[in-house]
């Protein structure tokens, strides 16, 4: 039985990820010069090294200091940010899974101030019962220790909760840690290479949440017997 719901953020409730992507590849060509995705696409949905500003810096080989780079690509990033708002089908699934009864959680690899920030921000933060983010854990996704955390923190096992994911490193990461996982890839993570998952949304807004689950729930049954 489906007791909660686990959501990543960035690329799921809000599209930072594409929105990420088309600013670097916009301050990219400025100089001439492309982000690959099969670079930046290692980069999506966990912690990493690469700095893709200092990347552009040495590869058009500039003398621009890194971090006026680096605020002309965030400018442009938040300014494009604020414009898209929510994912869609995002805040219909917290309508449903609240009127279902069900614990709602955020689970992200990202600092607490960056979720919450967005997340007051889009007046979303009262509908979660728990957010787990990379304060709270030594290593982020694809280790499930947030996967993990948020269920502990809804009070339910990790075999009564269904994550919604938009990356191969947050799907890993989800089924890691014995939840179910609905993959909705974005624009960016949709020519990714996603392993194991138990159902496939185009959008949240495909199919309404209580069909989502009982699809989950019929996979599972299928898999027992």
């Amino acid at each position: 039985m489906i007791k909660g719901l686990v959501f990543d953020f960035d690329g799921l409730i809000l599209d930072t990820e594409t929105v990420e992507y088309e600013s670097l590849q916009w301050i990219y060509s400025q100089y001439g010069q492309t982000l690959s995705l099969d670079v930046w696409g290692d980069c999506i949905g966990t912690k990493h090294e690469f700095d893709p500003v200092v990347h552009l810096r040495d590869l058009a080989q500039l003398d621009t200091p890194v971090e006026e780079l680096r605020r002309t690509y965030k400018a442009r990033f938040y300014r494009q940010i604020r414009e898209k708002g929510t994912m869609p089908g995002v805040v219909e699934y917290l309508q449903q899974g609240r009127e279902l009864g069900l614990g709602l959680a955020v689970a992200s690899s990202s600092p607490l101030s960056w979720v919450k920030g967005f997340l007051d921000e889009l007046d979303l933060t009262s509908w979660f019962d728990a957010i787990c983010t990379a304060d709270d854990v030594d290593v982020v996704k694809p280790d499930p220790a947030l996967y993990t955390t948020a269920a502990k923190r809804l009070g339910i096992k990790a075999d009564e909760a269904i994550a919604f994911e938009d990356s191969p490193n947050g799907a890993l990461a989800a089924k890691r840690a014995g939840l179910y996982c609905v993959v909705v890839p974005n624009s960016v993570t949709r020519s990714l290479a996603f392993g194991q998952y138990d159902l496939k949304l185009s959008s949240l807004a495909e199919m309404p949440l209580e069909q989502v689950i009982e699809l989950v729930m019929a996979r599972r049954d299928q898999l027992i017997s």
